[in-house]
């Protein structure tokens, strides 16, 4: 949500009873609001006629009344709260004798509420802090990522739901399961983790994570990493607290506490950072706090692909940056993420990759072949492997999809080049992805409801070589002219092209 600075306060907070004057201007405080938005007070003033506004959110800070008017004795207006994808609609604020009442909706959130009339000693106590950003630069970004990160994260299966005891039982799977041997290393706790700032402003974890350096400690016993999450806003997606005038002093906490990535949520900090500028600088804030900690710290920027984000965001220090929204456990959501919302391609490659948010195999909202492609098309894309099932009760057909090392080599290719359709016929779709050793991977995509033939010469999708490796079905063949296989309904078939001499 959105950012918006300097709070002053306005002149005549006091209306007449009853009804809005003829010019109406004020101030006033609300008895009591929803912990979202959490507003607490709404100003109106007039200049010369024109009327303008601002309501102020704990989670947003000062908002200003977009097309505020009048309408009989209430005043109308809308709120962008910095998300494009909400769309504006009308608070009415009508007058109750001593009082108004305010109704709408911002976001999911309706609302009815009572403000009461205050004079400028109440509002001023509710002045919502603001802190400069600082000037732009290039933030030095630290070889953290050669190939995308592979890990698990805890919210698409557990959303707010987690704590010490599950992560370490996470972590103790990773190993047992031979997930971690695969590659999947990071153990991410998204939002959620955390509490309350001491009076020094020290951000603790809540009660279900009683010792965040401990836990730290038992997930590197077993060779692997810990990841947790922030905002740059002063709340994160799920109203917990973000890293909101605290940047630096969260990034020293992170670090002391031996975390190994970052998960950065715009968040409420819509609001604020709601423009190429402030975007990039709220990013480059916390990177360079990162960098000043001297802990090396994967940094992975959520800020849903605005802004064009793959062609600054190693620039901020970051090592992967979301492409697009949040991914759903359904193939039509999965789908038009990896098929049409994947990033600019020449954005990707060493320590820099675009993101199409975590996996969803194993959550049981797709079926098997929904799932294969979902792991193909992450493979062909170079897309960051972060699991987000629960990998302590997995069937042996999600565990076989998850570790296939064939397949896991296509995403983890040290050229890191994103894979790109070559070919596009109604539902069907042929990827290519060049390889390091001069090897081609081609994903075979059928979108449609029925088992389709896929077929084609190598020749007109640029493809030469001479073995034919099928990686799901690890088979070979020689390549011949062309290609032809059957591929089931949302079904993908994953080949490797290996030219005469190469070893496979």
């Amino acid at each position: 949500m959105r950012k918006l600075l300097a709070t002053t306060l306005l002149s005549g907070f006091l209306l007449a009873p009853g009804a809005f004057a003829e010019t109406p201007k004020g101030g006033w405080v609300f008895d009591s609001s929803p912990d979202f938005p959490g507003f607490t007070r709404l100003v109106i003033e007039d200049k010369a006629g024109k009327l303008s506004g601002k309501l102020t959110s704990h989670w947003y800070g000062d908002l200003p009344l977009t097309d505020l008017h009048k309408d009989g004795d209430n005043l109308v207006f809308k709120l962008y709260n910095g998300n494009p994808r909400v769309t504006m609609t009308d608070i009415v604020v009508k007058p109750e004798g001593q009082t108004v009442r305010m109704t709408g909706k911002v976001w999911y959130q309706d609302f009815d509420l009572t403000a009461h009339k205050a004079k400028r000693a109440e509002l001023k106590a509710l002045d919502f802090p603001t802190y400069p950003l600082p000037a732009k630069a290039v933030v030095p970004q630290k070889p953290l990522s050669p190939t995308p990160p592979m890990g698990w994260s805890s919210w698409n299966k557990f959303a707010t739901d987690i704590s010490d005891q599950t992560v370490r039982e996470i972590a103790d799977a990773l190993v047992a399961s031979g997930l971690r041997d695969a590659g999947y290393v990071y153990v991410n706790i998204d939002d959620g983790w955390q509490g309350e700032r001491d009076a020094k402003g020290v951000l603790h974890p809540n009660t279900n994570f009683p010792d965040m350096k401990a836990l730290a400690d038992y997930v590197h016993a077993r060779g692997l990493k810990l990841g947790l999450y922030s905002s740059p806003g002063p709340k994160t997606c799920a109203g917990y607290a973000g890293s909101y005038g605290h940047i630096k002093q969260d990034a020293q906490t992170f670090a002391d506490w031996g975390v190994d990535y970052l998960k950065y949520d715009l968040c409420s900090g819509e609001a604020f950072y709601n423009n190429a500028e402030t975007v990039y600088a709220t990013y480059q804030e916390m990177g360079e706090a990162l960098n000043a900690t001297g802990r090396d710290i994967v940094y992975s920027l959520c800020q849903y692909g605005r802004f064009d984000v793959g062609s600054w965001g190693r620039d901020v220090g970051g090592h992967l940056w979301r492409t697009t929204g949040d991914i759903e456990d359904t193939y039509d959501v999965m789908a038009k993420i990896g098929f049409d919302k994947n990033g600019v391609a020449n954005h990707t490659g060493p320590n820099g990759w675009n993101d199409p948010d975590m996996l969803e195999i194993g959550n049981g909202g797709m079926g098997f072949d929904e799932y294969k492609t979902h792991m193909t098309l992450w493979a062909m894309m170079s897309a960051p492997l972060v699991l987000g099932n629960d990998v302590r009760s997995m069937t042996p057909e999600t565990l076989s999809l998850l570790t296939n090392k064939e397949v896991i080599a296509i995403d983890q290719d040290r050229l890191g080049a994103q894979g790109l359709p070559a070919r596009k016929d109604g539902q069907t779709e042929v990827w290519t992805k060049k390889l390091a050793d001069g090897s081609t991977a081609v994903g075979l995509f059928n979108r449609g409801d029925t088992t389709t033939l896929i077929s084609g010469s190598w020749a007109d999708i640029k493809v030469s070589g001479t073995t034919v490796r099928d990686l799901w079905a690890a088979s070979d063949h020689h390549a011949d002219d062309g290609y032809t296989y059957s591929v089931p309904k949302h079904g993908a078939v994953l080949l490797r092209v290996i030219p005469e001499g190469n070893a496979r």
